[in-house]
């Protein structure tokens, strides 16, 4: 489905297009509000026939993540968990950390939610059954340089010298992957027995050692909770929202559109990682198409795929032998979907159930201090200022040149508190010749006038417009001349009711305090006011700054290129349309400058000679 705009606004999947599409547009009253608004934005509907229902399904998937539609119930997903991995692919396997999993014929443990947890347990195995660390390229029975310090510390075989057989070699490996796979008694039973041996024999040392090895494997182990006897591969999945119907959606705080999925994940048997999602528009829907979505968008990725997942609710009917299907395929075999009705695995759903109620809360409890925290702020500012109202926009500008080059100017929005980059605005200052940031400040806030103005005249919606709305103050990034040369060019404006501030630095670049109506107020650091003026003054100082920059190093390109006999303006222009960068200019052939238009042999050969002379002396 399209908006007017032609933005996809809603991907779905139908047996019978008819039924599905007549289901939307019948009486407005019977529809869901959400549905309500997504039908009036409607404006043209595009089809894609597919052979399979599992054909649409994966299709549908892909489209969502490409296009992120606003009416579809959206997982936001934007972490990579961590694994271990052991590269078992190799002849000589390292354990190692990583984010990604690959059906590379590594073996990968996990998805854990703690980094410093999986690192913790690396370096735990390392001490027990070690691993070479290095990333050299290791053949048996050949030596490649000296061994490493992890060697002398006797963390590592060293493979490199060459006297480690494969075999060998294999048997920490298998032992390290017994241990991660919880086959850890068989070896901490000989371990014991080890220890107890060497104790009696008063090879203290030795027993220590064993004793070591043992409580690191113990360590491992200890972050892995038995939830299953029968050594499968399982998820569980359950999500928690706040009903429509509930007493508690009165509470500003509380949002009905927002649900927590939660997914534990058990390899055999034990619970190894949690993820933490949150949906959006879920408030119209029912359970049995939330839980297909989730399903269908969390393992349309990198994530790993056990042979049961269990589900706190069923699927729609008609979608849960697709989606088996579907899984199955990705997986390379079967995939089943389950709803448990007893037992230990409705026990087991009943408590991830929990979690997401309780992650859920505490997401609406955070929420609500930002927002108190934010609130507080602008409040504090209202009350330093002496304003009547709370201040709902202010906009902050800054200069930045280098000798009056490249001179421009920074404008950057804050509205509620929070800054808004869409509203960002960059000047490069016209008027002015030399350093003269008095004068480049009044430029930039005249356009800035000029601009809001002339929208205005024009009609355009407050929020529609690039220069509107007009904000309560200007924060100017500077002292008592700098507000002053602010208010004089807002003084030819008395329409316009403006509060003009300047932001103070100390000889650190520190904000110190703040300048309005010739007084300056000084700020105590840590408190709300200070909290947000020193922000708004980092970010348009960073704004500005960074916009510098860019021209100056524009500039210098430029500069270099008319610097070779017979390269002027025009040239160097079509030079860097072509190449896109300096870069590929250098390294270009006189046969290949030449075919950039107006680019003659001399020209070519004298641009190729400065670049290649240049490396020379280099």
């Amino acid at each position: 489905m399209h908006n007017y705009a032609g933005d996809i606004i809603y991907v779905g999947k139908a047996k019978n297009l008819f039924n599905r599409i007549h289901s939307y547009f019948q009486n407005p009253k019977k529809l869901p509000i959400k549905t309500q608004i997504q039908v009036s934005h409607i404006e043209s509907i595009e089809t894609i026939v597919v052979d399979t229902e599992m054909e649409a399904l994966i299709l549908e998937c892909n489209l969502i993540k490409e296009h992120r539609p606003r009416y579809n119930i959206m997982l936001k997903d934007d972490k990579s968990y961590p694994y271990i991995k052991i590269t078992t692919q190799e002849k000589y396997p390292q354990i190692i950390m990583t984010r990604d999993h690959h059906r590379d014929g590594g073996k990968y443990f996990g998805p854990f939610t703690n980094s410093t947890a999986v690192r913790q347990t690396i370096e735990a195995l390392q001490k027990v059954y070690p691993l070479r660390r290095c990333k050299r390229k290791i053949e048996p029975g050949k030596k490649c340089g000296r061994p490493c310090i992890y060697f002398h510390m006797g963390q590592c075989l060293a493979p490199c010298l060459g006297n480690v057989s494969p075999e060998q070699y294999g048997e920490n490996v298998q032992k390290d992957i017994d241990i991660l796979s919880g086959k850890n008694k068989p070896i901490v039973d000989q371990l014991m027995i080890e220890m107890q041996n060497a104790s009696e024999k008063m090879a203290y040392e030795q027993a220590a050692d064993f004793r070591d090895k043992i409580q690191a494997i113990n360590f491992v182990v200890s972050r892995q909770k038995i939830v299953s006897e029968n050594q499968r591969n399982q998820d569980y999945i359950a999500f928690y929202r706040v009903k429509t119907d509930d007493q508690s959606k009165d509470d500003d705080s509380i949002d009905t559109n927002i649900a927590c999925v939660q997914v534990f994940n058990v390899l055999d048997g034990k619970l190894l990682g949690r993820n933490s999602l949150m949906m959006d528009g879920v408030e119209d829907e029912i359970d049995s198409l939330i839980m297909t979505n989730v399903v269908k968008q969390y393992y349309n990725g990198s994530h790993f795929l056990p042979k049961e997942i269990i589900l706190s609710c069923p699927f729609e009917e008609e979608e849960m032998n697709g989606v088996e299907e579907w899984l199955s395929a990705q997986r390379g075999s079967r995939v089943r979907l389950t709803v448990p009705q007893k037992g230990e695995k409705e026990r087991f759903i009943k408590m991830v159930e929990k979690n997401a109620r309780l992650t859920l809360e505490q997401y609406f409890i955070e929420r609500h201090q930002k927002k108190k925290r934010q609130e507080n702020r602008i409040a504090s500012l209202k009350n330093l200022l002496d304003m009547d109202t709370v201040p709902n926009r202010i906009e902050a500008y800054d200069i930045s040149n280098i000798s009056g080059t490249d001179n421009v100017g920074g404008m950057v929005v804050f509205e509620e508190g929070k800054a808004n980059p869409k509203a960002y605005r960059r000047f490069k200052i016209k008027t002015v010749d030399g350093q003269n940031d008095y004068a480049s400040m009044q430029e930039m806030l005249f356009r800035r006038i000029e601009h809001g103005m002339k929208e205005q005249k024009e009609g355009k919606n407050p929020h529609e417009g690039s220069f509107l709305p007009f904000p309560e103050i200007f924060m100017i990034d500077g002292g008592r001349t700098h507000v002053e040369a602010a208010q004089s060019i807002l003084s030819m404006y008395p329409e316009l009711d403006i509060i003009v501030c300047g932001l103070v630095k100390d000889e650190h670049h520190q904000l110190r305090g703040v300048i309005y109506q010739d007084r300056e107020y000084q700020l105590t650091y840590g408190t709300p006011v200070c909290t947000l003026l020193n922000e708004i003054s980092e970010e348009v100082h960073r704004f500005a700054i960074t916009y510098h920059r860019k021209l100056r190093k524009k500039g210098m390109l430029s500069s270099e290129l008319e610097s070779i006999p017979g390269i002027g303006k025009k040239r160097r222009t079509a030079l860097m349309t072509y190449f896109r960068t300096i870069e590929n200019i250098k390294t270009a052939r006189p046969e290949e400058l030449l075919k950039v238009k107006g680019m003659n042999q001399k020209a070519a050969d004298a641009v190729f000679q400065y670049f290649n002379k240049a490396g020379e002396e280099k």
